[in-house]
């Protein structure tokens, strides 16, 4: 990365303006920033601009398949299906939101993206990895009511509790990414202009800026802890609630099964945490962009296509819906022809 410009600086002394306020005056707004991406390496970029396509592309119609199936059978209309029609919804936003620059990079080499369009990319970004955060935390939650009070499940996973859940999700992330792209937008920003990311995010924004950016680091890092520690917290507590249950089950199907059910759980959490808090819960911007971009991709591209394989495709109730769904279908082909 290019060192940042030295900016001249006079004393109060030397001129009608102070200091910093000719320094001010002087800088030159950045009015749009270029997204490097992937794109240093052209020998590659067309094989990964078709490999990244294709798990777009696959990520969209997993969701896509899951939200359809949870809708159309009234068996997957619990609790658990409910969050995971979330969880769909919020990766095909998710992926949706990051994908299209990091195509549009491999296809023309860089890619330019207006000053307004990046801090809305940032806005929609930061509101998504939160609130994913956050649904993780209730599915965990879901899974310990599930597992150690199976008799107070109807009452304490009721409809209307999942429903605030949800909500609160989304809510707390909505005003956690307004305070932090408030933030971020509000620095100053005179070049260079280039990010070596493949999105508008936080750590490549912040080693642009030409300011000081101590007051928004401790936002960010205040947020990280909210958001990140705060809902890993939940998980990690129920998931130990959940262990300690199934090693007291008496029987060997009954332990076998409840930790079939949440292994799928457990593994997507501690990928999309380990990467996620590696990344943004630090106290300092992360300086190694290119790691940052290879870490970037675990959890907005490799994660949302897995998700659905982990946590629908492999349950066997979701599995009897989707013949039956495929089923129908083949009956309905049948009659037609």
């Amino acid at each position: 990365m290019d060192p940042k410009p030295e900016i001249p600086r006079t004393s109060d002394s030397e001129g009608t303006l102070p200091g910093r306020h000719w320094e001010e005056a002087n800088m030159t707004r950045v009015q749009e920033f270029i997204l490097l991406g992937f794109s240093t390496r052209p020998d590659l970029r067309g094989v990964l601009f078709a490999v990244f396509l294709t798990l777009y592309l696959l990520t969209l119609l997993e969701n896509t398949i899951i939200i359809l199936l949870i809708w159309s059978h009234t068996e997957l209309h619990k609790p658990m299906y409910f969050f995971l029609g979330n969880l769909s919804c919020l990766e095909m936003c998710y992926v949706s939101v990051t994908m299209p620059t990091l195509l549009l990079g491999l296809w023309s080499g860089s890619c330019r993206v207006p000053f307004t369009s990046c801090m809305t990319q940032l806005f929609f970004f930061i509101t998504l990895i939160c609130a994913e955060c956050t649904l993780l935390a209730s599915m965990a939650y879901d899974r310990y009511v599930a597992i150690c009070h199976p008799l107070h499940y109807p009452v304490l996973m009721r409809p209307q509790v999942c429903l605030m859940l949800a909500v609160a999700s989304w809510m707390g992330s909505l005003s956690v990414s307004v305070i932090k792209t408030a933030c971020i937008a509000g620095l100053s920003y005179c070049g260079p202009n280039v990010l070596n990311h493949f999105f508008c995010d936080v750590s490549p924004l912040l080693n642009v800026s030409c300011t000081n950016v101590a007051l928004t680091e401790l936002v960010d890092f205040i947020s990280a802890i909210i958001i990140f520690y705060g809902s890993l917290m939940v998980a990690l507590v129920s998931y130990v609630a959940i262990g300690a249950a199934v090693v007291h089950m008496p029987s060997a199907t009954a332990r076998f099964k409840a930790f079939s059910t949440c292994a799928s759980h457990l593994i997507v959490v501690g990928i999309f945490y380990s990467t996620a808090i590696f990344i943004y819960a630090r106290p300092k911007r992360m300086e190694d962009m290119d790691l940052s971009k290879l870490l970037s991709v675990i959890y907005t591209v490799l994660t949302p296509m897995c998700n659905p394989i982990i946590y629908c495709l492999r349950n066997k109730e979701v599995q009897g819906a989707l013949h039956r769904t495929l089923h129908k279908v083949r009956i309905s082909q049948s009659s037609a022809n």
